[in-house]
């Protein structure tokens, strides 16, 4: 009887390890993230917020306008993947810029070599935040699938959204002319921010498709903070991949007006 009773343990116990082992694996894959990655989400989450809110008081309520008004949806918009550091950016570069600034203090100060270069890569990455905010919601609100899942109409959307986006901004940057200043902002975009948005919206959909296969297996969904955290980091490193082609279109000259940029 001893005997018996002793070989019956250790097969009870694989099977309720298995048992565990599996029930685990079934909530994670049904969409439960463990409370750690939460929290962590939710406060990257609250510190892009309160620096874009940080941003948006200065210039809006503080009266440090931009000259360049695209650039006050630029900053802002930056400041809610990059946090602090767009908003030492924008202390740095944008706020000196502003007749109020210039008025208390005169000229502005001198600024980093490298200041072109960033400031270009976050107004064409701004094309890509808003187009990411845009599609996303409305991709997920009416359902729309390719090939059973939403990861590639939010790819299309994204994309098309960062395109739409960049051509208004050259609009609305241009001079008033006619029929012909729909054309120059077409134009201008296409020469000048096509390259940087494509290299960037590739790295950001790269990261998304990863994060939403192979990580989460398809149960991210915009309802919870982890989603915006994927995408927010997925913007941190579409910027940092950007930035090499923006600096070789302002150094070879086809990027010749710096929008935003100090002077």
């Amino acid at each position: 009887m001893s005997r018996y009773r002793f070989r019956r343990a250790p097969a009870e116990f694989v099977i309720c390890h298995r048992h565990l082992h599996w029930g685990a694996l079934e909530r994670t894959e049904n969409g439960v993230q463990p409370a750690w990655l939460v929290v962590l989400a939710w406060a990257s989450l609250f510190v892009g917020l309160v620096s874009t809110a940080v941003v948006f008081v200065d210039q809006f309520v503080l009266g440090y306008r931009q000259p360049v008004k695209v650039m006050e949806v630029v900053w802002p918009a930056t400041a809610l993947y990059l946090g602090p550091a767009a908003v030492l950016s924008y202390r740095r570069w944008g706020r000196p810029q502003s007749p109020r600034w210039l008025d208390r203090h005169g000229t502005a100060p001198r600024t980093s070599r490298h200041a072109p270069t960033i400031i270009q890569t976050y107004h064409c990455a701004t094309h890509c935040t808003l187009g990411v905010i845009i599609a996303t919601p409305v991709v997920y609100g009416v359902g729309i699938e390719i090939f059973g899942s939403t990861v590639w109409p939010e790819v299309v959307g994204d994309y098309v959204g960062a395109v739409a986006i960049g051509v208004a901004f050259r609009y609305f940057a241009e001079d008033p002319s006619g029929g012909r200043r729909t054309w120059a902002a077409v134009r201008k975009f296409f020469r000048a921010d096509l390259l940087t948005v494509t290299v960037f919206e590739l790295a950001l959909l790269g990261w998304l498709a990863t994060m939403h296969f192979l990580v989460f297996h398809e149960t991210l969904r915009p309802g919870g903070p982890v989603f915006w955290f994927v995408i927010q980091v997925g913007l941190i490193i579409g910027f940092f991949a950007a930035w090499p082609p923006t600096m070789w279109l302002i150094r070879s000259g086809v990027k010749s007006e710096l929008l935003g940029t100090p002077r």
